[in-house]
């Protein structure tokens, strides 16, 4: 669905009927995942050039170039990415287009599970937990129910993390558009429950981390290349926040 909103075509018909249903519901939610993307990639430029080299990025998804690794190697080639997914057709995917550049490889895991992503061995291999390292979290977080306890996961798996890494975040929520029944049943029906959170609900996550400027804002407001759009101003109905923290 995330891939058929960013107008890829890595998709099912059961996914665009789905996607369509919340589209009509939200028509925002475009904009949402395109303002979430290119967040992705302004982060990945922001954790490189404050000098991380490593970089796990956990809920991956289908790959859409420029993926991680592009990203972050146009500022350092040498920089070593491990994807996380744990849906097959993702594994699938990144089998062809994500493990082909040395240093790149694809772990197959679950977030809910972190335990088992530190214990990969494809982590084992290509991170030094001895260095900063990013853990990029983007859309990730609304999947792991409160049950699920996702303040737990993110600490399993920044426990490791040295000083200098940096944790990455984005996550929805319904705060500037309200509860809407309709995206709640479409995501019951898919592979995970949509768990949106408020402002004060995500914030807790960068526990033990130094937000960045401009702290945990909607997506379009984090360090945007040029002027905000007119469609992230206070209010407005992008329903993701993002933030980067750092550890000192």
């Amino acid at each position: 669905m995330y891939d058929y909103y960013l107008g890829g075509k890595d998709n099912y018909e059961i996914d665009r009927l789905a996607a369509e249903r919340i589209i009509r519901e939200s028509p925002d939610i475009l904009d949402s995942a395109r303002a979430n993307r290119d967040f992705l990639l302004r982060a990945v430029r922001t954790v490189v050039a404050n000098g991380v080299r490593q970089i796990i990025d956990i809920g991956t998804g289908i790959p859409t170039s420029p993926n991680t690794h592009e990203v972050a190697r146009e500022i350092a080639p040498d920089t070593r990415v491990v994807y996380i997914d744990n849906d097959p057709i993702v594994a699938a995917h990144a089998d062809a287009q994500l493990t082909n550049a040395p240093g790149t490889d694809f772990a197959f895991a679950d977030a809910r599970k972190p335990a088992e992503i530190l214990d990969h061995p494809v982590v084992h291999e290509l991170v030094d937990f001895g260095r900063p390292v990013a853990v990029l979290l983007v859309a990730v977080l609304h999947f792991v129910a409160d049950e699920e306890d996702p303040a737990g996961v993110v600490a399993v798996l920044t426990g490791p993390m040295a000083p200098g890494s940096h944790l990455v975040i984005s996550h929805g929520t319904a705060d500037f558009h309200g509860h809407q029944q309709v995206v709640d049943e479409v995501y019951r029906q898919s592979t995970a429950r949509l768990s949106l959170r408020r402002h004060d609900e995500v914030l807790p996550f960068f526990d033990g981390f130094g937000l960045l400027d401009p702290g945990l804002v909607q997506v379009p407001l984090w360090r945007p290349d040029g002027p905000a759009p007119d469609a992230a101003a206070p209010g407005a109905p992008l329903g993701v926040y993002g933030g980067v923290g750092r550890r000192s």
